[in-house]
């Protein structure tokens, strides 16, 4: 299968082990099962070393991927209250009729397209354009983030690399969370928009809709899945939450264009009352563990 991989950076030639303050990085995407992630990896990759504090190499660092993985922690009951709060506004375009529409009737059927293909067209006919936009996309954060990239990047059934002079968290993960053919789509038919009337074809807008974004989430979750080093980058168990929680933000915003049973303000309230009940429940088992622990201090008898 191929084998898409994430950017090079770009250094200065010298051995990585070398005291530089700028050595070349490379970041790899592989689908091979035995690389399964680690949930919990806390481990900096070999090439992403902290920088020493105020250019002092003998002073103490606390690794990144520590702060990350404890920014995770906190992130995780948002990922939570997130969830619950589409489920809760699907099911509520759901009882307003969202399945009869035609914008819904359109996305969900370029949906159902996509997962027919993906079992009967060969693998390797699916994976070059997954190949190319994954490699595509990481150039363009690359520049969304002032970096350079090569004149041309390498793209193949075998695998792919961009070289660049930089790689931070947000170009290692942009793959896996920025669907570049949904937006392409949208962008292309805003544009076409502009020049003319594109509204008797708005049904094929929301058809190619549904089969990018199966594209972007059926390959995210296929290589993910198998384990893919770009995680390791801060810690997996980090880069699994922020991709999940950009994911989850984008269902919710195709919903609002598939349908109007739902709008930003509506969602918007649902999630400030689950995020009331959540601090409400995280209350209660507080005060729950906090009076068992007293009584169980005070039946050692210690008053």
């Amino acid at each position: 299968m191929a084998r898409p991989s994430s950017p090079q950076r770009k250094g200065d030639g010298r051995s990585p082990g070398k005291n530089t303050r700028n050595p070349p990085r490379r970041v790899r995407v592989l689908t091979s099962e035995d690389d399964s992630p680690d949930l919990f990896d806390q481990d900096e990759p070999t090439w992403a070393h902290d920088q020493p504090l105020h250019g002092n190499e003998n002073a103490a660092t606390i690794p990144k991927s520590w702060v990350k993985f404890i920014i995770a922690l906190f992130l995780l009951p948002v990922a939570l209250i997130l969830t619950q709060t589409f489920f809760q506004a699907f099911a509520s375009s759901v009882h307003q009729g969202l399945l009869a529409t035609q914008s819904f009737g359109c996305f969900a059927a370029g949906m159902i397209f996509f997962g027919i293909l993906f079992f009967i067209v060969p693998r390797e006919i699916l994976m070059w354009p997954y190949v190319f936009g994954h490699e595509m996309t990481h150039a363009i954060w690359v520049k969304l983030f002032g970096g350079n990239v090569a004149d041309h990047f390498h793209v193949s059934l075998d695998g792919g690399h961009v070289l660049t002079d930089r790689v931070n968290t947000w170009i290692a993960l942009a793959p896996y969370f920025f669907p570049l053919y949904t937006l392409l789509v949208v962008t292309l038919y805003g544009a076409a928009s502009l020049a003319t009337d594109l509204s008797p074809y708005r049904w094929v807008l929301f058809l190619l809709l549904g089969f990018t974004h199966a594209f972007h989430l059926v390959f995210t979750c296929l290589l993910i899945a198998k384990g893919q080093p770009d995680l390791h980058y801060g810690g997996t168990f980090f880069s699994l939450i922020v991709i999940y929680l950009i994911n989850l933000l984008l269902i919710p915003g195709l919903l609002l264009l598939t349908g109007k049973e739902i709008s930003l303000k509506s969602f918007g309230h649902d999630f400030v009352e689950n995020t009331v009940g959540f601090l409400e429940i995280t209350r209660i088992i507080t005060t729950w563990i906090a009076d068992w622990i007293n009584d169980l201090w005070k039946g050692f008898g210690n008053h």
